[in-house]
């Protein structure tokens, strides 16, 4: 992990001062997850979580918000305000701040849709089907949340049927019994390197 975590931090910034990684895939993939453990091998990088852009009323349609609370902000090299979205309450909270680190995360199903993909600076796509990820999250929520999931599965479905993330992915990253192992991704760089095998603890080089 902590190699991945260096070649991130040797980017060109994308976005102002920033280096704005995505990560994408099916809910129930992993993407909170990883993006945490990535998060704590850059330092405690700060990640923004999609879920607290999108809402049940817009739960795709939230572009206009990102660009506005978050990327603009940065883009300036100043600290976004983004105001959460409470789940429970179906309501918007009080602004919380995003600082411009050298290094900012944006984790959650669409990071890496068309209108963001100029402020990236490498999107990272979790490679798991989406049944299998879809039967994950399930799981995970319990039964209280049954009929949201039957509506969040059709507008995935539809949200990557228009505007797909996969096919601009430079890495995919695949959770392994232990670790993670990452390989190059359809939209990968010349020199991105090989398949490697992450942990939270030492792991090959690249």
């Amino acid at each position: 992990m902590h190699d991945l975590a260096a070649r991130l931090r040797g980017l060109p910034p994308s976005l102002g001062p920033v280096r704005l990684i995505g990560v994408d895939g099916h809910a129930g993939s992993g993407k909170s997850t990883f993006a945490g453990r990535l998060a704590e091998a850059l330092g405690g990088a700060p990640v923004l979580h999609l879920d607290d852009i999108a809402s049940h009323e817009q739960l795709f349609a939230w572009t206009g918000r990102l660009l506005t609370q978050v990327i603009e902000p940065l883009a300036r090299g100043e600290s976004a305000r983004f105001t959460p979205y409470d789940w429970h309450a179906r309501a918007f909270g009080p602004p919380r701040p995003l600082p411009a680190a050298p290094v900012v995360l944006i984790e959650g199903v669409g990071a890496g849709r068309r209108a963001l993909r100029p402020y990236l600076a490498r999107l990272l796509w979790m490679e798991l089907p989406r049944e299998e990820a879809w039967a994950r999250g399930r799981r995970r929520d319990g039964a209280e949340q049954r009929e949201f999931w039957d509506g969040w599965v059709s507008a995935e479905h539809a949200h990557f049927a228009a505007d797909p993330s996969r096919p601009h992915a430079d890495l995919l990253v695949r959770q392994r019994q232990e670790g993670y192992e990452v390989l190059p991704g359809p939209a990968s760089a010349p020199g991105i390197g090989p398949a490697v095998t992450l942990s939270d603890g030492p792991s090959p080089m690249w």
